[in-house]
């Protein structure tokens, strides 16, 4: 038998199940935390909590399984010091971009000179597309996007460039507007749009993405560069965490990926593509494509172990291990005693889903391990 709401919420930590009138979007994605959309991340605010809660002496943090860095953001503007590990290429340059400090001005001026350069492209491509580029974007699109490539590697910021490159990439995508997320085929024809409620076409130009997002881009760096402590610093690591070795640490905050749900080397295919990424999915634990089977589960179990485990002998002692997951399969008890930790407390949260179309309640774990 299903609980009763009243027995649900018995369960819940209300303190961290906020909903959408206490914690709106724009909360959730404050200055560098929406840099480029990224699926499955948790809240800053919940990272806050966190740290507060069961770290609060904690002055070197990590996230070995990083993501888009919402632990390091976090770690900064509270004045932490943090390292942020990943396996994806993509991921790191997003978090080096997050979490680098930048001279302003200078920022600033290569942005606006990059607009201004891309004013004046005459819409003939610099190269010929690939067949992903070619499939996926308008002619036009792809002849922007690819001139606007062309200019990165002149700029001493090139990495914010990148960035900016790749959310606009994402966007001018041949997909439907409602489907930015899982998009299968190419879009060539006129759709009804469950967004906009209207007939809407495929995307057919780049540039005004572009622009668009390299001034977002400036106005929440410079943002975050307000609220960041000044003396703490951040640190990516690109590898896998079971192979590094690892420094000291005081604890650490961290949602590591779910088993058999995302491909996060597939789910930024177009910055692999335009960018030329370094791509180690093979090395990806839990990857969609693995699927959830039992000998998938298996091997998931196992290279998440594994990970704690080194994780585990770089971290002080008395140290906590506060980990988000779903963990529906009830897969964490095995996986902590595997990597020689043992569970302090557990306790569930309602996750506010009101973005993009997925329906139905969904709540995550918090545990705490030692």
């Amino acid at each position: 038998m299903a609980p009763t709401q009243d027995a649900l919420y018995r369960e819940l930590d209300l303190e961290l199940s906020w909903s959408e009138r206490d914690l709106p979007e724009r909360e959730r994605t404050k200055h560098v935390h929406r840099l480029h959309p990224y699926l499955g991340k948790f809240v800053p605010q919940l990272v806050e909590a966190l740290l507060a809660r069961h770290l609060p002496r904690a002055r070197r943090v990590l996230d070995p399984f990083a993501g888009s860095g919402t632990t390091l953001v976090q770690a900064l503007e509270d004045g932490r010091d943090a390292t942020g590990i990943d396996v994806a290429a993509f991921n790191c340059l997003l978090m080096e971009v997050k979490t680098r400090r930048f001279n302003l001005f200078a920022l600033e001026s290569e942005l606006r000179d990059a607009l201004g350069r891309l004013e004046g492209f005459d819409g003939a491509a610099p190269e010929k597309p690939s067949a992903y580029v070619k499939a996926w974007y308008a002619p036009r699109a792809a002849a922007e996007l690819l001139f606007f490539r062309s200019l990165v590697d002149e700029y001493e910021h090139a990495d914010v460039l990148r960035v900016v490159l790749a959310r606009a990439a994402r966007s001018a995508r041949r997909t439907t507007h409602f489907d930015l997320d899982f998009p299968r085929t190419p879009q060539l024809e006129e759709y009804w749009c469950h967004k906009h409620r209207r007939t809407c076409r495929p995307i057919d130009r780049a540039a005004h993405f572009l622009r668009r997002y390299a001034l977002d881009t400036l106005a929440r760096i410079r943002e975050f560069s307000r609220v960041r402590d000044r003396t703490a610093a951040a640190d990516v690591l690109h590898g896998d965490v079971r192979e590094l070795d690892l420094e000291s640490f005081d604890g650490v905050v961290t949602s590591p990926p779910y088993p058999g749900l995302i491909d996060y080397h597939e789910q930024h295919r177009y910055a692999y593509e335009l960018l030329g990424l370094d791509d180690r999915r093979e090395l990806e634990v839990g990857a969609a494509a693995r699927g959830t089977s039992a000998k998938a589960l298996g091997e998931y179990v196992e290279g998440i172990a594994a990970a704690l485990e080194n994780v585990r002998r770089a971290l002080r002692t008395q140290s906590k291990v506060v980990i988000v997951i779903n963990d529906r399969r009830d897969l964490y008890p095995q996986i902590l005693e595997r990597a020689g930790l043992a569970v302090e407390t557990r306790y569930r949260r309602h996750v506010n889903r009101r973005t993009g179309r997925r329906a139905g309640e969904f709540f995550e774990d918090v545990i705490v391990a030692g």
